[in-house]
């Protein structure tokens, strides 16, 4: 058996560098992972360029039980060879968020709080290996895995987790249901995922916003099963989601856009009244001269979202393995390990302003 792991470490604000380490001893109630590809999230992203302790990168993992304990293969219903798909979170289990099932909230999750997450933890906390761009990951007591079928392609596998974040928000948070009209602005990973979650449940109509510079995304949308885009640099969306429903407006509408505030204020003036409206993204900066009587006036619901649940993913893994839509497409660029400095950087867009999921396969 392997006794060593080569990993793509990121030693610097974007740099990283491919590093050895030993494999640890599991003990009864660990594993290890062999990692077969990971995406890149805008998550990793934003710690590549904003670096504070060198950490092994990657959250978006699927790969392949190579070692695992008695305890955790019992715990987890595993065995050596099963093929699985990671969650980020590795939750204390025994906190009140974790009992009622919100163990993504759990502090000791956080990194921001002293927590580990898969993707966000210092090679500086043993056994190092906490992270996804790794020929092999540690497979800590607490860790949340997910199985799925050897057939299913590896690059679709990889949606896993993006797409759980759709079916959270859209499923489980929005209830969205059959006949419903749903507005989603922004179309990166997440906003194409709100998209076909959206579908999956049955929405009547899905319309996903966008740039200029996302028009080959905005393309992409059409093709997954979305039923109308809009292109809000020359488009009026008020009007043009007027015009779509005939004046009903949206049932749901999320905001999954980075940067500016102005997606905020346009998702309130399409939903309808009593319509939901969902927060997913953040802003980093202060409203400004915000004027909060449309929420009381259109007696809405506003809710900021993050994250997944056990179900959700479960939803994902189903979806994914079903084969329904040609999720394939969504797989723009797929690296080696020792080209994960060009993953993040195209993932960032500096590269390729049309990607769309990037993703590495330590192996290739």
């Amino acid at each position: 058996m392997a006794k060593k792991s080569l990993a793509a470490v990121a030693t610097e604000t974007k740099q990283t560098e491919i590093q050895e380490f030993p494999l640890p001893d599991i003990g009864t109630d660990g594993g290890i992972l062999k990692v077969e590809i990971v995406g890149v999230c805008g998550t990793d992203v934003s710690y590549y360029y904003n670096l504070k302790e060198p950490m092994i990168l990657g959250h978006h993992v699927v790969g392949h039980i190579y070692k695992i304990g008695e305890l955790a293969a019992k715990r987890w219903g595993v065995k050596e060879g099963d093929r699985v798909v990671m969650e980020e979170y590795l939750p204390c289990g025994q906190c009140e968020l974790c009992r009622t099932g919100l163990y993504r909230l759990c502090r000791y999750t956080n990194p921001k709080m002293g927590g580990i997450r898969y993707g966000a933890t210092p090679i500086a906390v043993k056994p190092a290996l906490y992270g996804g761009f790794s020929q092999y990951m540690y497979l800590h007591p607490n860790a949340v895995l997910h199985k799925i079928p050897s057939h299913v392609p590896a690059i679709e596998a990889a949606l896993a987790l993006p797409l759980s974040n759709g079916f959270e928000w859209m499923r489980i948070i929005g209830n969205v249901a059959p006949g419903d009209v749903v507005v989603i602005q922004g179309p990166g990973q997440q906003g194409l995922a709100c998209a076909l979650a959206a579908k999956a449940a049955g929405a009547e109509t899905v319309i996903i916003t966008g740039r200029n510079s996302s028009l080959e995304r905005l393309k992409l949308a059409l093709k997954l099963g979305a039923d109308y885009t809009v292109n809000v640099s020359s488009e009026n969306l008020i009007e043009k989601v007027k015009d779509i429903t005939n004046g009903k407006m949206a049932d749901l509408v999320i905001d999954v856009t980075s940067g500016g505030t102005e997606p905020v204020i346009s998702s309130l003036e399409v939903a309808k009244t009593g319509g939901i409206v969902l927060l997913g993204a953040l802003k980093n900066r202060r409203f400004n001269e915000f004027d909060l009587d449309i929420i009381y006036h259109k007696s809405l619901t506003v809710k900021g979202v993050r994250g997944h649940s056990y179900q959700s993913v479960q939803m994902a893994v189903e979806f994914i393995t079903s084969k329904k839509f040609p999720l394939g497409m969504m797989n723009s660029h797929n690296f080696q390990l020792t080209e994960t400095d060009l993953a993040l950087r195209t993932s960032a867009g500096e590269i390729d302003p049309f990607r769309l999921l990037v993703t590495v396969s330590p192996w290739q």
